[in-house]
């Protein structure tokens, strides 16, 4: 009889392949999306804030640079403020989020803001009022804070969790300046937001996935599995002792990057036969490519702009650009503006428009130029009609 185990060492150059296994709603809340290992169990990667963070912004080049992108250049575009339609040049909304409080500059409060908002879809302020105004903000860590919902079904106040202390917040200004809340859209979640990283966690697992694989392959002389073949001329099978001794003898003596390539001495009756995997079968390039291109969509991202290649739908990088800051950062930038509008005009007491500069974004320089250029060629309007029409 003929007896054939593979070589344990070497399991990650085995053919793995994607199960897919229905999930409750219910389960899908807290669950994550899974990659079949070699030994066939279902490994899962969590959608909460500290998996997300985990798993993407500490591990994954791809959604490190993806968030850093959209958060650093939403974070460098100032705001404007407004009363009605007249633009006011100093204000103290404005003054607070250029210094939110003493630990923080504008920039870093604003970065901070929108990677909390990027990673877990939601983003938490709490606003610290000093007689009747607005002294300082300052950020909650979102996996910190849950909604505390009424009979009606709407959030009464918000419970910021630090170890055993438990801090309750207002949910509106009855109390105070309140908590925003910012949050992105969720289709099945009433009170919370939904993170573009959760939409792409099959391409982090597998960007991942496909990391490890090739690492593994690397450590053992990238060369695929294989295995012992038992086959005496007499017969038989080898016995319980003898197998786990070869076993050991295998794992001890030819596993790891030290010993890779090193030649494999057998004794009568074992036969090594390799598993050849052809270069196409190797080439994972193009399987993490394509990972990284869904990570990329997911935030919005041109993937030109993060280095991935074989996307050719801009014509040059200067498009990519402007179609990162047009569809990206300034719709990000149109509702955080919105929000913190609203929520501060309540303290202030007036008709606050916070708005962003959108001339001091070089990204959408020459939308800014070509516009100029056609109201200062149009002889039918005036000065001051020109002036209005270019936002001035």
């Amino acid at each position: 009889m003929t007896s054939m185990f593979s070589l344990p060492w070497r399991r990650a150059a085995v053919d793995r392949r994607v199960r897919e296994t229905p999930v409750s709603d219910a389960k899908a809340q807290g669950a994550g999306f899974a990659i079949v290992s070699a030994e066939g169990a279902a490994h899962w990667s969590g959608r909460s804030y500290g998996a997300l963070s985990r798993a993407g912004f500490m591990k994954n080049p791809v959604v490190y640079r993806a968030i850093r992108m959209i958060s650093e250049a939403s974070a460098s575009v100032p705001f404007l403020a407004y009363e009605g339609d007249r633009e006011m040049s100093t204000h103290p909304a404005l003054a607070l989020l250029a210094r939110p409080n003493p630990r923080m500059g504008g920039p870093d409060f604003l970065e901070t803001l929108f990677g909390h908002l990027l990673l877990s879809g939601n983003a938490y302020v709490d606003g610290v009022v000093l007689g009747a105004r607005p002294a300082e903000l300052h950020l909650l860590r979102p996996d910190r804070v849950s909604v505390v919902v009424g009979a009606d079904g709407w959030p009464v106040a918000y419970e910021y969790r630090v170890g055993g202390a438990v801090r309750r917040l207002a949910a509106g200004g009855d109390h105070g300046l309140g908590l925003l809340h910012l949050k992105l859209f969720h289709p099945l979640d009433d009170h919370g937001g939904f993170s573009p990283l959760g939409a792409a966690g099959a391409a982090l697992d597998l960007h991942n996935a496909a990391a490890s694989w090739n690492k593994a392959l690397l450590d053992n002389s990238a060369r695929p599995s294989g295995a012992l073949v038992y086959q005496p001329k007499e017969g038989g099978n080898l016995s319980p002792d003898q197998y786990e001794r070869l076993r050991a003898e295998l794992e001890s003596g030819y596993s790891g990057a030290v010993n890779a390539g090193r030649p494999l001495l057998l004794e009568g009756g074992l036969d090594w036969k390799a598993m050849g995997l052809s270069p196409k079968d190797m080439d994972f390039i193009e399987a993490k490519n394509a990972a990284a291109r869904d990570i990329a969509l997911a935030f919005g991202v041109p993937p030109m702009l993060l280095g991935i290649p074989g996307d050719a739908t801009y014509a040059n990088y200067q498009e990519a650009n402007r179609a990162f800051y047009r569809l990206t950062v300034v719709p990000l930038l149109m509702r955080t503006a919105a929000s913190f509008s609203a929520w501060l005009s309540e303290a202030y007491g007036d008709r606050l428009s916070l708005r962003p500069d959108l001339d001091q974004v070089p990204g959408l320089s020459g939308e800014r130029d070509a516009l100029w250029a056609r109201v200062g060629a149009a002889e039918f309007l005036t000065d001051d009609e020109k002036r209005q029409a270019v936002g001035y």
